[in-house]
């Protein structure tokens, strides 16, 4: 019986759990998928390119969803089944609340290292692929970057300004500076453009212009009535070397062995002259998901107290309360590390003491109903 009781609020539990990340996940995703939208437009990158960025992004929506998600699924079950009056029913059926704590610490580990994993390997390897969809593409959504009266330098050595655009879909009075090296540049003036499809591509035809070409002191001049300009090959001003979130764990891990003189290994983006930023990232993917235990055990306290107490309500806003404390807590607590480990200790070892505290405070509370019920 208690099997059948323990595995019925469990599920219940996951299910509003499971539900509400992959909701507000999906919520923020949409919305984040708008704001990615610059990708394409400013940056001319294709449809393509866009959807594999914002999809891969859907992880590490949910790595930091979880932790609220997780607090209010939990809460949300226990109040309901207290005031639907289901609780009283596994206490009736010999279930101890010590029982409920203990199947719902463990339950609350698996949860922490499934966190752990997604933190570890998952999120930083969709990173690492959504930047590498970016630095693999190529710029090819041209008309995005002719914007009229605007200057777009997106694309790297390369400005395009338009003072107009018609109904025709004709740029008029265009300008463009390319440069061609570290000496040399090319100016562009036409009167008009417009982006024509040649075989697959599509090319920047300018009409009635001039070109300017300087390499180093010699500066020549040509006047054109049509002229393809392509835009082939080019890449954005995009960030290309791997940032510490992209690294894998691993990788992390060789460069703390690395600052510490642990062990002598070349890691990119390993630097021992500041490694707080190496301790952030670690600290995120390892330690950050101890906390997942000490929610739920936030949001078991809700069983202590009985509807029928007047302190019910007062109780269960304060327990609501302390939960989102103890979020805003692990999330800003990655501001406090230094560079120096040993001041580090306390911060990576603060989950596991407000475990031990919450868990005491159940056995004080626990004996304390037991000896007025005696």
């Amino acid at each position: 019986m208690k099997k059948i009781i323990f595995r019925k609020l469990l599920l219940d539990c996951l299910t509003f759990f499971f539900l509400a990340i992959f909701g507000i996940s999906t919520i923020i995703w949409v919305f984040q998928a708008v704001n990615f939208l610059d990708i394409m437009i400013e940056d001319g990158r294709n449809y393509t390119v866009y959807f594999n960025y914002t999809l891969l992004n859907f992880p590490k929506i949910i790595s930091r969803i979880l932790p609220f998600a997780l607090f209010f699924s939990f809460a949300y079950t226990f109040i309901k089944y207290e005031e639907s009056n289901e609780l009283i029913i596994f206490w009736n059926h010999g279930i101890s609340k010590l029982d409920v704590i203990k199947f719902f610490f463990w339950i609350s580990i698996l949860i922490m290292f499934a966190q752990i994993i997604l933190l570890s390997i998952l999120v930083p390897k969709s990173q690492e692929l959504a930047r590498s969809k970016l630095r693999s593409s190529n710029v090819d959504y041209f008309e995005g970057l002719i914007k009229p009266k605007k200057f777009n330098d997106t694309i790297k050595g390369l400005t395009i300004y338009a003072e107009e655009k018609n109904n025709l879909d004709e740029f008029k009075n265009i300008y463009i500076k390319k440069n061609n090296s570290d000496s040399g540049f090319q100016i562009t003036f036409a009167k008009k453009g417009i982006f024509e499809l040649k075989g697959n591509k599509k090319i920047l035809v300018l009409y009635d212009g001039q070109t300017l070409n300087q390499n180093g002191k010699n500066i020549t001049n040509f006047n054109f009535s049509k002229s393809d300009f392509g835009l082939s090959n080019m890449d954005s001003h995009l960030v290309t070397h791997k940032k510490n979130q992209e690294l894998s764990t691993i990788n992390l891990i060789h460069c703390l062995q690395s600052i510490l003189n642990i062990k002598k290994i070349e890691v990119l983006n390993c630097y021992k002259d500041d490694p707080r930023n190496i301790y952030k990232e670690l600290f995120k993917r390892l330690i950050n998901p101890f906390y997942l235990p000490v929610l739920i055990l936030i949001s078991l306290l809700l069983i202590l107290n009985s509807k029928e107490n007047i302190k019910y309500s007062k109780n269960k806003y304060l327990i609501f309360f302390i939960g989102f404390g103890v979020i805003i807590l692990s999330e800003s607590s990655l501001g406090y590390l230094t560079n120096d480990l040993l001041r580090n200790i306390l911060i990576l070892f603060l989950p596991i003491i407000l475990t031990i505290i919450i868990y005491l405070i159940f056995i004080f509370k626990l004996s304390l109903i037991n000896k007025n019920f005696k």
